[in-house]
């Protein structure tokens, strides 16, 4: 069933009528005496639900933990509580036991439950619990205070029709992004066939090293270019418009293999202290949070003036193709090495001493390009796909918004 938004917005709200949360809802407060004997399966912490998301798609088991006894049921919406700004609240679809950093709320009779979840999905009650949390580095959100929030509520014949109709559009949001998990699936597989020739499914990087050497030649990347490190870029010196550049955080959260568009910009001044970047050049996050964070990367394929900042490690190949570099250093064989070699506590690091040490294939420039084309081939479909989800996710989010502002 497609939906459109003038489907939607053409609602007529004449007999909507101003409610407060608290009448709508509730909050259980049930608590497990046993979690064994009850025979609860899902443990769900702040970690398992997604900034944004109404459905609940993760869960931990009970040998992960067992300090948590907030019972939740199938059809509750599960709110995070602390930091309400990362906009999490999802709707249960099994029952289980929840961090005490999320609030468990339950339809009254008044609402229908399936319209439940996207009334809370929507920028003015985020805003509200935003505006209502308290504490400093952790502030946290009571239901007493959600309680208060008003907002208009249609009769339950509308209910039923406004939630066919946002469920529809739902459906055909999860529909396409099914289609996109199995096409990133596809490409990571095409990327390991294409370059290294193996499937490293089952293997340890060892032995997917060895089977690769059986049929290519491997040499270490330092034999391949130079490795350098990008400078200066302090966040007090990036503007709205000016020369791009590229911060090691936009690694993990902008670039994806190949940097396609640019979120900073630096001014003529700034340029003098920071790195120029070479059409080819390799972009590796220097730090990570965690192990498979470690050289996150991005080539730089553009014929423009633009630069790296600090923490960058930048691979400069002699003779070697920039899309192809972007596919190779993001290789699972690639990330296998390079998580080897990642050092620290809190924050994870590497260094061009190890870079240099990762064994890539020895292949011709005419290859690379070949293997290059091939794969942004694969690309382009799985970018059709992501354009369309974000578009259906924006005008989701326009029409929830619109309806309970």
């Amino acid at each position: 069933m497609e939906v459109t938004a003038k489907e939607i917005l053409k609602i007529d709200k004449t007999n909507w009528a101003l409610v407060k949360f608290g009448n709508i809802v509730f909050e259980p407060k049930e608590n497990t005496k046993d979690i064994y004997s009850e025979g609860i399966e899902h443990v769900v912490g702040l970690e398992h639900i997604d900034s944004e998301n109404i459905h609940l798609t993760r869960s931990g088991n009970l040998e992960e933990t067992t300090t948590f006894s907030k019972k939740f049921r199938k059809g509750d919406v599960l709110f995070g509580r602390r930091r309400a700004y990362l906009k999490k609240a999802a709707l249960a679809s099994f029952d289980g036991i929840c961090s005490g950093d999320i609030t468990v709320i339950r339809a009254k009779k008044n609402l229908l439950p399936e319209l439940f979840p996207f009334i809370v999905n929507n920028e003015k009650f985020f805003d509200y619990a935003i505006k209502h949390s308290a504490g400093g580095l952790s502030p946290r959100v009571k239901f007493k205070d959600l309680a208060n929030y008003e907002f208009l509520l249609p009769p339950k014949d509308q209910q039923a029709q406004l939630a066919e109709l946002l469920w529809a559009m739902d459906e055909v949001i999860e529909r396409e992004i099914v289609l996109n998990e199995k096409l990133e699936s596809t490409l990571d597989v095409q990327i390991e066939k294409e370059i290294h020739g193996i499937s490293i499914f089952s293997k340890t990087i060892n032995q997917a090293l060895k089977e690769a050497g059986k049929n290519l030649e491997l040499i270490e990347l330092c034999e391949l270019g130079e490795l350098i490190k990008g400078k200066g870029i302090p966040k007090s010196e990036v503007i709205e418009e000016g020369i791009p550049c590229v911060r090691y955080g936009e690694l993990y959260t902008l670039h994806d293999r190949i940097i396609r568009r640019y979120g900073s910009f630096i001014s003529e001044k700034s340029k003098t202290t920071c790195l120029k970047l070479k059409k080819h050049d390799v972009l590796f996050a220097g730090s990570g949070e965690t192990i498979t964070e470690i050289g996150k990367s991005a080539a730089f394929i553009d014929n423009i003036e633009a630069y790296a900042g600090g923490d960058i490690l930048i691979f400069r190949p002699h003779d070697m193709d920039g899309t192809y570099l972007g596919y190779l250093m993001n290789s699972q064989l690639v990330r296998q090495q390079l998580n080897k070699y990642g050092t620290g506590a809190t924050v994870m690091h590497i260094y061009n001493s190890d870079l240099a040490k990762i064994q890539v294939p020895k292949i011709s420039r005419k290859e690379q390009e070949l293997i290059g084309v091939k794969l942004e081939m694969l690309s382009k479909s799985l970018f059709d796909v992501l354009d369309r989800i974000n578009s259906a996710k924006a005008l989701q989010k326009s029409l929830i918004n619109e309806l309970f502002r």
